[in-house]
């Protein structure tokens, strides 16, 4: 394994499990047919403890844009509107400046 490789394993074991759902939060989010259809349904994982799932919903909450159904399954359905700009230029500009999903 080259030197170039151990920085970046590293990286990955220091990750908290509250990292991990909020990085597969934003990618469910993020993901093109989302995108699209403005709604996307997030299912909690094994892997995820309770209180993440409840920290990362009451962020997701508190985002006065989104609008959380909690289905019978356990799932949440996360929906948002378009918004005055079209979604994906929305989301080329977030991706230019690099900046983080508020979870």
């Amino acid at each position: 394994m080259s030197k170039h490789m151990k920085p970046t394993l590293q990286q990955r074991q220091q990750m908290t499990g509250l990292e991990r759902l909020s990085l597969r939060v934003s990618a469910m989010i993020n993901h093109p047919l989302a995108q699209t259809q403005r709604w996307v349904v997030l299912h909690r994982l094994d892997t995820d403890g309770e209180a993440k799932w409840e920290e990362v919903l009451g962020l997701l909450a508190e985002t006065p844009e989104l609008d959380l159904a909690f289905n019978d399954d356990d799932s949440v359905t996360l929906r948002w509107a378009r918004s005055s700009v079209g979604a994906c230029d929305d989301l080329a500009v977030e991706q230019q400046a690099g900046e983080a999903a508020p979870f």
